[in-house]
Protein backbone atom coordinates (compact mmCIF):
# COMPACT_ATOMS: atom_id res chain seq x y z
CA UNK A 1 0.00 0.00 0.00
CA UNK A 2 2.91 2.49 0.87
CA UNK A 3 4.38 1.79 -2.48
CA UNK A 4 0.75 2.52 -4.26
CA UNK A 5 0.66 5.67 -1.97
CA UNK A 6 4.10 6.54 -3.12
CA UNK A 7 3.28 6.05 -7.31
CA UNK A 8 -0.09 7.86 -6.32
CA UNK A 9 -0.80 11.14 -8.53
CA UNK A 10 0.51 14.17 -7.03
CA UNK A 11 -1.90 17.05 -5.45
CA UNK A 12 -0.94 20.24 -7.27
CA UNK A 13 -4.55 21.93 -7.51
CA UNK A 14 -4.51 23.09 -3.91
CA UNK A 15 -7.67 21.12 -3.27
CA UNK A 16 -8.28 19.40 -0.08
CA UNK A 17 -7.78 15.50 -0.31
CA UNK A 18 -11.09 13.69 1.02
CA UNK A 19 -10.36 11.57 4.17
CA UNK A 20 -8.78 8.17 3.82
CA UNK A 21 -5.92 9.73 0.65
CA UNK A 22 -6.33 8.80 -3.04
CA UNK A 23 -9.10 6.53 -3.91
CA UNK A 24 -7.43 3.79 -5.93
CA UNK A 25 -8.83 3.30 -9.90
CA UNK A 26 -8.11 1.38 -13.24
CA UNK A 27 -7.83 3.47 -16.28
CA UNK A 28 -9.00 2.05 -19.53
CA UNK A 29 -7.70 3.84 -22.56
CA UNK A 30 -9.58 3.73 -25.70
CA UNK A 31 -8.10 4.32 -28.99
CA UNK A 32 -9.37 6.82 -31.99
CA UNK A 33 -6.38 8.69 -33.99
CA UNK A 34 -5.66 12.33 -33.15
CA UNK A 35 -8.72 12.43 -30.59
CA UNK A 36 -6.77 10.84 -27.67
CA UNK A 37 -5.50 14.69 -27.63
CA UNK A 38 -8.60 14.10 -25.19
CA UNK A 39 -7.19 11.05 -23.59
CA UNK A 40 -4.06 13.39 -22.84
CA UNK A 41 -5.90 15.88 -21.52
CA UNK A 42 -8.20 13.84 -18.78
CA UNK A 43 -4.78 12.35 -17.93
CA UNK A 44 -3.03 15.96 -17.15
CA UNK A 45 -6.17 17.12 -15.05
CA UNK A 46 -6.23 13.44 -13.12
CA UNK A 47 -2.44 13.87 -12.78
CA UNK A 48 -2.50 17.49 -11.29
CA UNK A 49 -5.67 16.99 -9.37
CA UNK A 50 -3.99 14.07 -7.17
CA UNK A 51 -7.44 12.21 -5.76
CA UNK A 52 -6.76 9.25 -7.38
CA UNK A 53 -4.01 6.75 -7.51
CA UNK A 54 -3.67 4.15 -10.12
CA UNK A 55 -3.02 0.57 -9.78
CA UNK A 56 -3.62 -0.99 -13.32
CA UNK A 57 -3.53 0.78 -17.01
CA UNK A 58 -5.15 -0.61 -20.43
CA UNK A 59 -5.02 0.82 -23.55
CA UNK A 60 -5.90 0.14 -27.26
CA UNK A 61 -4.21 1.97 -30.50
CA UNK A 62 -3.59 6.06 -29.38
CA UNK A 63 -4.87 4.76 -25.79
CA UNK A 64 -2.35 2.43 -25.93
CA UNK A 65 0.34 5.48 -26.59
CA UNK A 66 -1.06 7.22 -24.05
CA UNK A 67 -0.63 4.72 -21.11
CA UNK A 68 2.71 4.00 -21.84
CA UNK A 69 3.66 7.73 -21.57
CA UNK A 70 1.89 7.87 -18.30
CA UNK A 71 3.10 4.37 -16.49
CA UNK A 72 6.43 5.56 -17.65
CA UNK A 73 6.14 8.88 -16.44
CA UNK A 74 4.98 7.54 -12.77
CA UNK A 75 7.85 5.08 -12.84
CA UNK A 76 10.44 7.85 -13.30
CA UNK A 77 9.24 10.92 -11.81
CA UNK A 78 5.82 10.93 -10.58
CA UNK A 79 2.97 12.75 -11.79
CA UNK A 80 4.98 16.16 -13.28
CA UNK A 81 7.12 13.71 -15.22
CA UNK A 82 4.28 11.90 -16.64
CA UNK A 83 2.66 15.19 -17.36
CA UNK A 84 5.68 16.53 -19.44
CA UNK A 85 6.15 13.28 -21.32
CA UNK A 86 2.32 13.38 -22.33
CA UNK A 87 2.66 16.89 -23.66
CA UNK A 88 5.60 16.14 -25.10
CA UNK A 89 4.93 13.08 -27.43
CA UNK A 90 1.62 15.36 -28.47
CA UNK A 91 3.82 17.93 -29.62
CA UNK A 92 6.17 15.54 -31.68
CA UNK A 93 3.24 14.39 -33.21
CA UNK A 94 1.71 17.50 -34.49
CA UNK A 95 2.25 18.97 -37.85
CA UNK A 96 4.50 21.10 -36.09
CA UNK A 97 6.55 18.00 -34.38
CA UNK A 98 10.05 17.57 -35.92
CA UNK A 99 9.76 14.18 -38.11
CA UNK A 100 10.67 14.14 -41.50
CA UNK A 101 8.72 14.84 -43.96
CA UNK A 102 7.92 11.26 -45.79
CA UNK A 103 7.43 9.94 -41.46
CA UNK A 104 5.21 13.31 -41.29
CA UNK A 105 2.86 12.69 -43.41
CA UNK A 106 2.36 8.83 -42.61
CA UNK A 107 2.53 9.84 -39.27
CA UNK A 108 -0.87 12.24 -40.39
CA UNK A 109 -2.44 9.17 -41.78
CA UNK A 110 -2.31 7.27 -38.54
CA UNK A 111 -3.84 10.24 -36.66
CA UNK A 112 -6.74 11.39 -38.81
CA UNK A 113 -8.32 7.84 -39.41
CA UNK A 114 -9.71 9.34 -42.43
CA UNK A 115 -8.24 12.37 -44.87
CA UNK A 116 -8.02 15.27 -43.06
CA UNK A 117 -7.98 18.49 -45.70
CA UNK A 118 -4.63 20.68 -45.99
CA UNK A 119 -2.14 18.05 -46.04
CA UNK A 120 -0.52 17.54 -49.65
CA UNK A 121 1.71 15.00 -48.58
CA UNK A 122 -1.66 13.25 -46.45
CA UNK A 123 -3.99 13.42 -49.79
CA UNK A 124 -1.13 11.91 -52.21
CA UNK A 125 -0.79 8.99 -49.35
CA UNK A 126 -4.80 8.60 -49.13
CA UNK A 127 -5.34 8.83 -53.09
CA UNK A 128 -2.15 5.86 -53.60
CA UNK A 129 -3.86 3.67 -50.86
CA UNK A 130 -7.10 3.02 -52.35
CA UNK A 131 -5.09 1.31 -55.21
CA UNK A 132 -2.51 -0.50 -53.63
CA UNK A 133 -1.66 -1.78 -50.22
CA UNK A 134 0.65 -0.91 -47.63
CA UNK A 135 2.84 -3.54 -48.57
CA UNK A 136 3.20 -1.72 -51.65
CA UNK A 137 2.90 1.90 -50.96
CA UNK A 138 4.89 1.38 -48.03
CA UNK A 139 7.84 -0.99 -49.06
CA UNK A 140 10.24 0.21 -46.55
CA UNK A 141 7.53 -0.46 -43.90
CA UNK A 142 8.11 3.36 -42.28
CA UNK A 143 6.90 3.44 -39.16
CA UNK A 144 7.38 7.01 -37.13
CA UNK A 145 5.37 5.66 -34.40
CA UNK A 146 7.99 3.45 -33.55
CA UNK A 147 11.03 6.21 -33.36
CA UNK A 148 8.61 8.29 -31.87
CA UNK A 149 7.84 6.01 -28.54
CA UNK A 150 11.61 5.15 -28.11
CA UNK A 151 12.14 8.16 -27.81
CA UNK A 152 9.87 8.60 -24.96
CA UNK A 153 9.44 5.36 -23.20
CA UNK A 154 12.09 3.14 -21.17
CA UNK A 155 10.61 -0.09 -21.76
CA UNK A 156 13.10 -1.92 -20.28
CA UNK A 157 12.23 0.08 -16.56
CA UNK A 158 8.61 -0.14 -17.91
CA UNK A 159 8.70 -3.76 -17.96
CA UNK A 160 10.51 -4.22 -14.35
CA UNK A 161 7.84 -1.70 -12.64
CA UNK A 162 4.72 -3.07 -10.47
CA UNK A 163 1.97 -1.33 -11.92
CA UNK A 164 -0.76 -3.57 -14.14
CA UNK A 165 -0.43 -2.58 -17.80
CA UNK A 166 -1.74 -4.39 -20.77
CA UNK A 167 -2.06 -3.38 -24.25
CA UNK A 168 -4.77 -5.16 -26.79
CA UNK A 169 -3.57 -6.14 -30.37
CA UNK A 170 -5.76 -8.33 -32.73
CA UNK A 171 -3.85 -10.99 -34.29
CA UNK A 172 -4.22 -11.32 -37.89
CA UNK A 173 -4.16 -15.06 -38.42
CA UNK A 174 -6.34 -16.15 -35.53
CA UNK A 175 -8.72 -13.15 -35.16
CA UNK A 176 -8.14 -13.03 -31.89
CA UNK A 177 -8.01 -10.65 -29.36
CA UNK A 178 -4.38 -10.73 -27.76
CA UNK A 179 -3.52 -8.67 -24.67
CA UNK A 180 0.20 -8.00 -24.13
CA UNK A 181 1.08 -7.81 -20.56
CA UNK A 182 3.36 -5.39 -18.94
CA UNK A 183 6.05 -8.10 -18.57
CA UNK A 184 5.56 -8.26 -22.23
CA UNK A 185 5.55 -4.65 -24.00
CA UNK A 186 7.62 -3.10 -26.36
CA UNK A 187 7.76 -0.64 -29.02
CA UNK A 188 7.03 -3.36 -31.38
CA UNK A 189 3.64 -4.17 -29.20
CA UNK A 190 2.24 -0.29 -29.23
CA UNK A 191 3.27 -0.30 -32.91
CA UNK A 192 0.89 -3.13 -33.14
CA UNK A 193 -1.47 -1.91 -31.00
CA UNK A 194 -2.19 0.97 -33.47
CA UNK A 195 -1.43 -0.97 -36.66
CA UNK A 196 -3.86 0.36 -39.43
CA UNK A 197 -4.13 -2.31 -41.75
CA UNK A 198 -4.82 0.20 -44.41
CA UNK A 199 -1.54 2.53 -43.33
CA UNK A 200 1.04 -0.30 -42.23
CA UNK A 201 1.85 -3.58 -42.77
CA UNK A 202 0.67 -6.29 -39.99
CA UNK A 203 3.44 -6.12 -37.24
CA UNK A 204 5.27 -9.79 -36.26
CA UNK A 205 6.16 -10.27 -32.96
CA UNK A 206 7.75 -13.46 -32.31
CA UNK A 207 5.80 -14.54 -36.02
CA UNK A 208 2.45 -13.60 -35.44
CA UNK A 209 0.83 -10.60 -37.43
CA UNK A 210 -0.85 -8.25 -35.69
CA UNK A 211 -3.10 -5.63 -36.50
CA UNK A 212 -4.97 -2.26 -34.53
CA UNK A 213 -6.54 -3.73 -31.28
CA UNK A 214 -9.81 -1.92 -31.65
CA UNK A 215 -11.14 -3.90 -33.56
CA UNK A 216 -11.82 -6.21 -30.40
CA UNK A 217 -10.82 -4.56 -27.46
CA UNK A 218 -11.39 -1.09 -27.25
CA UNK A 219 -10.40 -0.72 -24.15
CA UNK A 220 -10.11 -4.28 -22.68
CA UNK A 221 -11.20 -4.31 -18.84
CA UNK A 222 -11.01 -8.08 -18.12
CA UNK A 223 -7.40 -8.15 -17.45
CA UNK A 224 -8.01 -5.87 -14.26
CA UNK A 225 -10.25 -8.38 -13.08
CA UNK A 226 -7.61 -10.76 -11.09
CA UNK A 227 -4.50 -7.91 -11.70
CA UNK A 228 -5.42 -5.70 -9.12
CA UNK A 229 -7.38 -4.77 -5.95
CA UNK A 230 -9.81 -2.25 -6.99
CA UNK A 231 -12.90 -2.86 -8.40
CA UNK A 232 -13.39 0.48 -10.05
CA UNK A 233 -12.53 1.09 -13.94
CA UNK A 234 -12.52 4.75 -15.24
CA UNK A 235 -12.94 4.13 -19.25
CA UNK A 236 -12.28 7.18 -21.06
CA UNK A 237 -13.73 7.09 -24.38
CA UNK A 238 -13.30 8.96 -27.11
CA UNK A 239 -15.41 6.96 -29.55
CA UNK A 240 -18.71 8.21 -28.61
CA UNK A 241 -21.77 6.51 -28.87
CA UNK A 242 -24.59 8.83 -28.94
CA UNK A 243 -24.56 11.82 -31.96
CA UNK A 244 -27.52 13.58 -32.30
CA UNK A 245 -26.89 14.16 -36.09
CA UNK A 246 -27.24 11.79 -38.79
CA UNK A 247 -24.38 11.96 -40.94
CA UNK A 248 -24.73 12.55 -44.64
CA UNK A 249 -20.94 13.17 -46.57
CA UNK A 250 -18.65 10.24 -47.23
CA UNK A 251 -15.96 11.43 -44.60
CA UNK A 252 -18.97 12.17 -41.40
CA UNK A 253 -20.34 8.22 -42.43
CA UNK A 254 -17.09 6.73 -42.18
CA UNK A 255 -16.46 8.32 -39.70
CA UNK A 256 -20.04 7.31 -38.09
CA UNK A 257 -19.35 3.76 -38.94
CA UNK A 258 -15.66 3.53 -37.43
CA UNK A 259 -17.36 4.91 -34.02
CA UNK A 260 -19.80 2.55 -33.79
CA UNK A 261 -16.83 -0.59 -35.10
CA UNK A 262 -14.55 0.74 -32.55
CA UNK A 263 -17.51 0.39 -29.47
CA UNK A 264 -18.99 -2.88 -30.34
CA UNK A 265 -16.22 -4.78 -28.06
CA UNK A 266 -16.34 -1.97 -25.18
CA UNK A 267 -20.01 -2.41 -25.37
CA UNK A 268 -19.90 -6.43 -25.33
CA UNK A 269 -17.70 -6.39 -22.22
CA UNK A 270 -20.19 -3.99 -20.27
CA UNK A 271 -22.85 -6.40 -20.95
CA UNK A 272 -21.18 -9.35 -19.54
CA UNK A 273 -20.12 -6.94 -16.44
CA UNK A 274 -23.80 -5.96 -15.46
CA UNK A 275 -24.56 -9.30 -15.89
CA UNK A 276 -22.21 -10.75 -13.33
CA UNK A 277 -22.86 -7.84 -10.87
CA UNK A 278 -26.51 -8.41 -11.58
CA UNK A 279 -25.97 -11.98 -10.17
CA UNK A 280 -23.75 -10.73 -7.44
CA UNK A 281 -26.43 -8.57 -6.24
CA UNK A 282 -28.87 -11.64 -6.57
CA UNK A 283 -26.22 -13.40 -4.15
CA UNK A 284 -26.40 -16.43 -6.98
CA UNK A 285 -22.51 -15.71 -7.26
CA UNK A 286 -20.17 -15.39 -4.44
CA UNK A 287 -18.49 -12.33 -4.41
CA UNK A 288 -14.90 -11.62 -3.70
CA UNK A 289 -10.96 -12.21 -5.20
CA UNK A 290 -10.38 -15.80 -4.45
CA UNK A 291 -10.65 -18.96 -6.57
CA UNK A 292 -14.99 -19.11 -8.23
CA UNK A 293 -15.82 -15.63 -6.21
CA UNK A 294 -16.33 -12.82 -9.02
CA UNK A 295 -15.53 -9.41 -8.96
CA UNK A 296 -18.57 -6.74 -8.43
CA UNK A 297 -17.06 -3.83 -10.85
CA UNK A 298 -17.95 -0.41 -10.78
CA UNK A 299 -18.12 1.21 -14.20
CA UNK A 300 -17.02 4.92 -14.56
CA UNK A 301 -16.36 7.08 -17.29
CA UNK A 302 -15.34 10.19 -18.96
CA UNK A 303 -16.41 10.39 -22.66
CA UNK A 304 -15.59 13.04 -25.84
CA UNK A 305 -19.42 13.45 -26.14
CA UNK A 306 -21.10 16.32 -26.50
CA UNK A 307 -18.55 19.27 -26.85
CA UNK A 308 -19.17 19.69 -30.41
CA UNK A 309 -20.41 18.49 -33.08
CA UNK A 310 -17.46 19.91 -35.10
CA UNK A 311 -14.96 17.76 -33.28
CA UNK A 312 -16.91 14.72 -33.68
CA UNK A 313 -15.37 13.62 -37.32
CA UNK A 314 -11.91 12.86 -38.50
CA UNK A 315 -12.17 14.86 -41.88
CA UNK A 316 -12.73 18.05 -39.39
CA UNK A 317 -9.96 17.36 -37.08
CA UNK A 318 -6.45 18.80 -37.98
CA UNK A 319 -3.43 17.38 -36.49
CA UNK A 320 -1.12 20.87 -35.71
CA UNK A 321 -0.25 21.16 -32.08
CA UNK A 322 -3.39 24.47 -31.69
CA UNK A 323 -6.03 21.08 -32.34
CA UNK A 324 -4.10 19.04 -30.28
CA UNK A 325 -4.71 22.03 -27.45
CA UNK A 326 -8.06 22.10 -28.10
CA UNK A 327 -8.69 18.26 -27.53
CA UNK A 328 -6.86 18.05 -24.33
CA UNK A 329 -8.66 21.74 -23.05
CA UNK A 330 -12.14 19.74 -23.82
CA UNK A 331 -10.11 16.46 -21.67
CA UNK A 332 -9.08 18.51 -18.82
CA UNK A 333 -12.87 20.09 -18.74
CA UNK A 334 -14.16 16.68 -19.34
CA UNK A 335 -12.18 15.12 -15.97
CA UNK A 336 -13.03 18.20 -14.00
CA UNK A 337 -17.16 17.67 -14.18
CA UNK A 338 -16.41 13.95 -13.68
CA UNK A 339 -14.29 14.21 -10.60
CA UNK A 340 -17.06 17.02 -9.42
CA UNK A 341 -19.70 14.70 -10.18
CA UNK A 342 -18.84 11.35 -9.34
CA UNK A 343 -15.81 11.69 -7.57
CA UNK A 344 -17.87 10.28 -3.85
CA UNK A 345 -18.78 7.25 -5.85
CA UNK A 346 -15.72 5.84 -6.64
CA UNK A 347 -15.25 2.92 -4.35
CA UNK A 348 -19.08 2.58 -3.68
CA UNK A 349 -20.96 1.99 -6.72
CA UNK A 350 -20.79 2.48 -10.55
CA UNK A 351 -21.83 5.93 -11.98
CA UNK A 352 -22.55 4.51 -15.28
CA UNK A 353 -26.15 2.82 -15.59
CA UNK A 354 -24.61 -0.49 -17.18
CA UNK A 355 -28.43 -1.61 -17.90
CA UNK A 356 -29.35 1.32 -19.82
CA UNK A 357 -25.47 1.64 -22.08
CA UNK A 358 -24.87 -2.38 -22.63
CA UNK A 359 -28.46 -3.49 -23.65
CA UNK A 360 -30.21 -3.21 -26.76
CA UNK A 361 -33.41 -1.02 -27.40
CA UNK A 362 -36.73 -2.35 -27.53
CA UNK A 363 -40.04 -1.83 -29.45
Amino acid sequence: MIDLLTRAFGNRSGKPRKPGGPKRINLALQGGGAHGAFTWGVLDYLLEDGRLTVEGISGTSAGAVNAVMLADGLKRGGPDEARKRLADFWQAASLGGDLPAVQRAVMNRLFSLLPTEGSPGLDWLTAWSRYLSPYDLNPLNINPLKDLIERFVDFEGLRADTRALFIAATNVQTGKLHIFPREKISAEAIMASACLPAVFRAVEIDGVPYWDGGYLGNPVLYPFFRATDTEDVLIVQINPVVRKKVPTSTRDIVARVNEITFNSALMAELRAIEFVNRLIEQKRLPHGTGENEYRQIKVHRIVLEGLGERFATASKLRNDYKSFELLRKLGERAARRFLDNHFDDIGVRSSVDLKAEAYSEQG
